[in-house]
């Protein structure tokens, strides 16, 4: 498989960029990265401190709800564990490798197996099986939905199940096993290794609050990624979905979303996502002015999250009717 993709090229199209923009554009700054990455942090600080505090001094329903608003912050740091993963947030390189283990740690994510996946997604976007990161038709449901937005018990289960197998050397998935065959002995050797750090790091998290009765300890940083990930998932989900796979064309496979600065800051400015896919070595705080350089060249951006779901929800309805129904946005 490996082979295969070496020998497999799409020829993308990009919209036109002038050589000195783009130059300007790729360069990345350690302030800004910063800014970002410690701001997203002191933010999870805050939601987890005003949640603990409202433990046991509130109405049960108001300290629930600010458990909720916790987990619904900390789903965004998979936007921020993204970027740190393509080294663009920093010039330092070392400072992008500190916060991207920072941010795997915190989210249970292992940056190994993502990074090889997410590659080739970048490579071979919508082209199965070279790309099965996103595989298209995407099914939703609103009984599938919900049984993750709030309390999301079986996205525990799976993980710990993955993270589990692969501490004792056992890779479950089939993308993970073509990503990481026997003779890649290297990459298999730091897929594990992570895992390992995963389980015995929030072990001992979990072991800390169960031996001080600090229990909102593991509430707020072990078990934060399977709570309250529902509006982070509309956006995330919305960057493919419906859309059109096996093309050589970004504007037709991908989606970006126009949203307010807020939501922007949350989402790691990867609302650009069309931009992001075309010149993926820009970082994330330089995608608005790229965005501003070739919008003449791209689909009409939904705006906001209820503009993009209008789009989506239609396409979705029909693909139910029709299988085999793609929507192709037009382009300029």
């Amino acid at each position: 498989m490996d082979a295969n993709r070496q020998a497999k090229r799409i020829k993308w199209y990009r919209s036109p960029v002038a050589a000195a923009e783009l130059a300007r554009l790729n360069q990345r700054s350690d302030a800004r990265g910063l800014v970002q990455t410690l701001s997203f942090l002191a933010l999870l600080i805050c939601s987890g401190g005003l949640a603990c505090y409202a433990v046991g001094r509130a109405h049960w329903l108001g300290a629930l709800a600010l458990i909720y608003l916790h987990g619904a912050l900390h789903a965004f740091m998979v936007n921020g564990f993204h970027e740190l993963c393509h080294k663009t947030v920093f010039k330092t390189n070392a400072l992008n490798i500190i916060f991207r283990n920072i941010y795997s740690f915190l989210g249970w994510y292992n940056h190994v197996s993502f990074w090889a996946s997410h590659q080739a997604h970048h490579r071979y976007t919508l082209h199965p099986p070279d790309d099965l990161e996103v595989v298209l038709p995407v099914e939703l449901s609103l009984r599938s939905y919900l049984g993750f937005a709030f309390v999301n018990p079986r996205g525990f289960v799976l993980r710990m199940k993955n993270v589990i197998l692969l501490c004792f050397g056992v890779i479950e998935n089939d993308w993970e096993r073509a990503l990481f065959p026997p003779e890649n002995a290297e990459g298999r050797r730091a897929l594990f290794n992570w895992a390992r750090l995963l389980i015995i790091g929030h072990g001992l998290i979990a072991l800390f609050a169960l031996l001080t009765g600090w229990w909102m300890l593991a509430v707020l940083i072990t078990l934060a990624p399977f709570y309250g990930g529902g509006f982070q998932y509309l956006l995330n989900v919305a960057q493919h979905i419906g859309l059109t796979d096996e093309v050589d064309d970004y504007r037709i496979n991908t989606r970006t979303i126009l949203l307010n600065p807020l939501l922007a800051y949350l989402y790691w400015q990867m609302n650009y996502h069309i931009e992001h896919h075309m010149y993926a070595a820009v970082p994330f705080y330089n995608l608005p002015q790229l965005h501003r350089l070739i919008k003449h060249d791209l689909p009409e951006s939904s705006r906001g999250v209820t503009g993009a779901w209008a789009q989506i929800i239609p396409i979705l309805r029909r693909q139910q009717r029709e299988p085999d129904y793609q929507f192709a946005p037009e382009l300029p």
